[in-house]
Formats: C-alpha cells, sequence, structure tokens
C-alpha cells in the first residue's frame, strides 16, 4: 500500500515527514484559495527535498503547471479540477512527468467518463466531492468504487484517519486496483502542519 502525504509545506515539518514516515509521495497543493497553498517563497527549501513531489492543481492554464514543476521539481501532476482528456492529453505531451487525474465522488459515479483518461494518467484518484477541491476531512461511500470497471490502479482519499486502517486494507482486498492511500488533514494540527506521531502509527497499521 503506497502513501501519499498531502498539504505540506512548513520546510521544518517536511524534514520530520521524510525522515520518520518516509512516504511513497508527498503532495503540494498550488490551489490559491486552499489553506494549505504552496506559494512561491518555499520553492527553494522545498525543490531540493529527497522525497518525489505531486503537485495539486484545479483548472490551470499548462503553462502555469509546466512552471510549478520547473520550480519545486514536481515528480507527479494531481490535477483536482474539471480538466478535459483534451487537456492532459496536451500536458501529457509537454512532459514526461506522471499525471494523476482526481474524480470528485458523490453520490454515484459515471464510469464512461473516465474512460477517456484511462490511457493518459498513472493513477486515478477518489475523493469526496467539496467546493473547496479536497482536505475537506469528509469521505465518502466506499461501495460507489465496488463497481470500478478499469484495471487502472487508483488512490483513495477524503477522510482517512488512523482509524480507517483495517477498512482500508479490507478494501483492498476485495479491489486489487487500490494501490495507495492520500493522507491530508486528518493526520493535521493546523492547516499545512502534520502531526508526525499519527502518521507514523497509521504507516504502522496499514503496511505489515
Amino acid at each position: 500500500m503506497l502513501i501519499k502525504v498531502c498539504g505540506m509545506r512548513d520546510p521544518e515539518n517536511i524534514q520530520s515527514l521524510i525522515q520518520e514516515v518516509n512516504p511513497d509521495w508527498m503532495g503540494l497543493i498550488f490551489y490559491s484559495k486552499s489553506s494549505r497553498y504552496v506559494s512561491g517563497d518555499f520553492a527553494d527549501s522545498i525543490k531540493i527535498t529527497d522525497v518525489p513531489k505531486v503537485g495539486v492543481f484545479v483548472n490551470e492554464p499548462i503553462e502555469f503547471v509546466l512552471n510549478k514543476m520547473e520550480e519545486f521539481n514536481l515528480s507527479v501532476v494531481q490535477l483536482h479540477g474539471e480538466e478535459s482528456p483534451e487537456y492532459v492529453r496536451e500536458l501529457k505531451l509537454k512532459t514526461g512527468k506522471k499525471l494523476w487525474k482526481v474524480i470528485s465522488v458523490g453520490e454515484s459515479i459515471d464510469w464512461e467518463t473516465l474512460r477517456d483518461y484511462v490511457g493518459l494518467i498513472e493513477y486515478f484518484l477518489f475523493d469526496t466531492a467539496t467546493t473547496q477541491h479536497g482536505g475537506s476531512g469528509k469521505r465518502f461511500n466506499w461501495e460507489v468504487l465496488e463497481k470500478y470497471p478499469f484495471e487502472k490502479g487508483f488512490i483513495l482519499s477524503g477522510g482517512l484517519d488512523e482509524e480507517s486502517a483495517s477498512e482500508i486494507l479490507a478494501l483492498a482486498g476485495k479491489m486489487p486496483q487500490l494501490a495507495g492511500v492520500d493522507l491530508n488533514s486528518k493526520f493535521e494540527d493546523a492547516p499545512g502542519l502534520k502531526n508526525i506521531e499519527k502518521l507514523k502509527r497509521f504507516k504502522g497499521k496499514i503496511i505489515a
């Protein structure tokens, strides 16, 4: 089970995360309305950190995404808005980086609307539908995912906490496409500041 810790920003907190948790990815949010927004002031300290970095974007021009990829040395681009397959295809042509597409989940999912993304991305990321584009701390009904029709791997997000570990492992037992989890607000002491001990305990439960 792969682990992404999203909404990072503070340099000391990031160093503690890398040294004590060592996640597979660290997420940086470039959505200006987010309380976890990462400005360019943090670029010099974050760029050199030894962890694969995922940039989270919401309906941004492709040039903006490309600039942030270089500025922060991003390994992955996570698209959290209404980006079309055509947008994703163009971004894929302009960069060799991996792309993830977030699907905001309400009561149901129209799986056919996802089909055109399958060949363009590394993972889908399923998160709870919210006007804040993530970080709501709310969980959606995972039963919606049991009809997932693709072999493409996906990442689970949306209100995950320490107590979610056993349920996540049970879901992975039924759905081998579940590749990893995205952890954010339920592991925070404040927006953008993670509780390292909570993350360590969760990792111990999820990775045997």
